[in-house]
């Protein structure tokens, strides 16, 4: 039997993640006589080459070959090719990892529908959402389904249609030399297929590189010449020569290495110029949002000086995405949800209104009077304003998109002036929302994406003023299982599906902690997401003191009767407070939570602060900074940790093996 896949795996600047990227390539579901990985050996001079050859030595399987240093990944990835025996080939950056059965279920996709191109689900812990794993297709088409958000290199790639059409990655090559290949593939296959149901692979940070603006003005242009032979004049072309124009040519023009160099930044502008008056017409201006139609406008004036005004103007501003309300509807969890932008200042982006139109209202700085209403116009692309709300799983990174109701509102704020407001209403159907499949196990952040107008930004949903709904309720498919909404410690709402423990439960919605004091002791009220049928365990909430002399004050955690609709329970505990304490009672200093139940102890989200005799309830990462949100965890040690071939699987196991409250 012949060589089914060859990974292709190009060791240009490995960095710390080599290793697992190696390790996924190899330890494939995939027998190992209908694979191969190739490694391309770009000149590290860390001692890397001998651990390749040596790990090539001991497999059948596996090939190194070793280039010259060439500061480039795009030429081993042809050398890769070439020397490639697979019905097909996947190409692999040293920060990426391959899930285990990943190349099985593309190739197994990939024969299905006979795809020249198969692209399997990505995520990645950096940049937008990719949209594009919505749904599964075995006809993908480039513009309905969004693949141009999908121009990386680590897609399935039938071999004998790269050989058959000459497509290779152009050099000395570079990020955009990439893209190009990607495209000019989309362009010649006849069957482009997503599989959106499984991950394939997670994406590594890459290093930024620059771009030579002669080498990209080359590319660019060869590409633009492709699309022309393959698509043909039409709305077509357009929006695809509208897809290069925004983020070739024009965003980088706003970008902080463009404003700050003050010694190519004149050569960059008369190759952009020069490009633009050659291909890019100024009919297509009118799908740009409205800072690139400035941007060109000013490129076609001659004025380099506004567009370096306007890039150090253009670097702020984001979204304010706020909830209204958060309700239960049954096992399905509603959130209604006001969203808009807003400038550098935390103020909401305003619009001037004029005659029955919109325009925006460039920076201070600009100009304004060498940009005419048609550029600033945005009332079209107000009426166009949507937004997208999906859930995050914070372990893996995977995305699923939810249903949503929206509609725009245009609210004045001033003389002429007006803000613009989407209101919408999502649902987090945990049973479905996995592309019909239930949610993971595990913590899901909640994000929105707002499109339209000026800008378009995304935000992570932020929870509304007053009590918290922490109502856990249960959900039937395909187990019985417990979903609780809770927050981050900055206040950005999550959700907790099967927590593993009714402690962890109300560990999760512990910032919701209230404390009252009355006749010299401290009355603190923990929120109780779910109460199991036994009541649950026996509780004691523990405090630990975070001075110099370790003191540890415990009592009782008794339940009460919670909040309709709000809290299944409460749980109070009653801890004397003195200005000159005992051994039991709590005095001046910062204290450390803990529930305590006869089986386990578990750290809660927030820590008690005395003085002069008050007692204030402070997160937890106020005191220690150990003691981070679940929904919060993001540093270098957690992305690498998930990054690791079988450390999520060490600890799904050792998780399995706990006492799940609801079983």
């Amino acid at each position: 039997m012949g060589v089914k896949v060859s990974v292709i795996v190009n060791v240009h600047k490995p960095g710390d993640t080599v290793d697992a990227c190696l390790r996924s390539a190899l330890e494939q579901t995939m027998p190992v006589d209908e694979y191969e990985v190739i490694l391309v050996d770009d000149g590290p001079t860390d001692g890397l080459a001998q651990r390749l050859d040596a790990i090539a030595a001991a497999r059948d399987n596996v090939r190194t070959l070793h280039l010259p240093f060439t500061g480039s990944p795009t030429r081993g990835r042809n050398v890769g090719l070439a020397a490639a025996r697979g019905d097909y080939v996947f190409f692999m950056d040293p920060g990426d990892r391959l899930e285990r059965d990943a190349i099985a279920r593309m190739y197994d996709r990939a024969v299905e529908t006979d795809a020249d191109v198969l692209i399997g689900r990505l995520v990645r812990d950096h940049g937008p959402p990719m949209i594009a794993f919505a749904r599964s297709t075995a006809r993908a088409d480039i513009l309905r389904d969004r693949l141009l958000c999908l121009l990386g290199p680590q897609q399935l790639y039938r071999r004998a249609f790269l050989e058959e059409h000459e497509l290779g990655f152009g050099m000395p090559g570079g990020r955009l030399a990439e893209q190009a290949f990607v495209m000019r593939a989309y362009l010649h296959a006849k069957v482009i297929a997503v599989l959106a149901e499984h991950v394939c692979c997670h994406l590594g940070e890459r290093p930024k590189a620059e771009e030579d603006p002669r080498t990209m003005v080359k590319e660019l242009r060869g590409l633009l010449d492709d699309i022309d032979t393959y698509v043909g004049r039409g709305r077509q072309r357009d929006r695809m020569y509208a897809y290069w124009y925004r983020y070739a040519v024009l965003r980088p023009l706003l970008t902080s290495r463009f404003a700050d160099s003050s010694v190519d930044r004149g050569l960059h502008f008369r190759l952009v110029q020069e490009l633009m008056a050659e291909r890019f017409p100024e009919a297509l201006d009118r799908y740009l949002p409205v800072q690139l139609r400035a941007v060109a406008s000013f490129v076609r004036r001659g004025r380099l000086d506004q567009i370096v005004l306007l890039s150090n103007c253009s670097r702020r501003g984001g979204l304010r995405a706020e909830l209204t309300e958060v309700r239960w509807d049954a096992h399905v969890l509603v959130l209604e949800l006001t969203v808009e932008f807003e400038g550098g200042d935390g103020r909401p982006e305003r619009y001037r209104s004029e005659d029955g139109r919109l325009h925006w209202i460039p920076p201070r700085a600009i100009d304004d009077k060498l940009l005419d209403e048609r550029v600033t116009d945005v009332s079209e692309a107000v009426e166009r304003a949507r937004i997208e709300v999906y859930v995050r799983h914070a372990e893996t990174g995977v995305i699923h998109f939810l249903p949503l109701a929206q509609r725009v509102e245009v609210v004045e704020d001033g003389h002429r002036l007006v803000r613009v407001q989407i209101k919408g209403e999502t649902r987090i159907d945990v049973t479905t929302a996995a592309l019909g499949e239930p949610l993971r196990q595990g913590q899901w952040e909640v994000h929105v994406r707002m499109f339209g107008g000026a800008n378009q930004a995304r935000s992570r949903v932020s929870r509304p003023e007053g009590p918290l709904n922490c109502l856990g309720v249960l959900a039937q498919r395909p187990r019985l299982r417990l979903v609780v909404p809770c927050w981050s410690d900055s206040g950005e709402l999550g959700l907790a599906v099967e927590p593993r423990s009714f402690p962890e439960s109300i560990a999760l919605v512990s910032p919701g902690v209230e404390v009252k004091q009355v006749d010299g002791h401290a009355y603190v009220v923990l929120p109780v997401p779910y109460v199991p049928p036994s009541g649950g365990p026996p509780l004691e909430l523990v405090l630990r003191s975070t001075g110099r002399r370790p003191r540890e004050v415990c009592a009782p955690a008794l339940a009460e009767a919670g909040l309709p609709g709000k809290l299944a329970g409460q749980l109070v505990a009653k801890l004397p407070v003195k200005r000159l304490p005992g051994e039991h009672e709590l005095g001046s200093g910062g204290w450390l939570a803990f529930l305590r139940s006869p089986e386990q102890e578990v750290g809660l989200r927030f820590a008690l602060e005395v003085r002069r005799g008050r007692v204030e309830a402070r997160p937890a990462a106020a005191v220690d900074p150990e003691r981070r949100s679940p929904l919060g965890r993001d540093t270098v040690l957690h992305r690498l940790g998930r990054r690791l071939p079988g450390a999520r699987h060490i600890v799904r196991l050792a998780r399995a093996g706990r006492h799940r409250y609801l079983s």
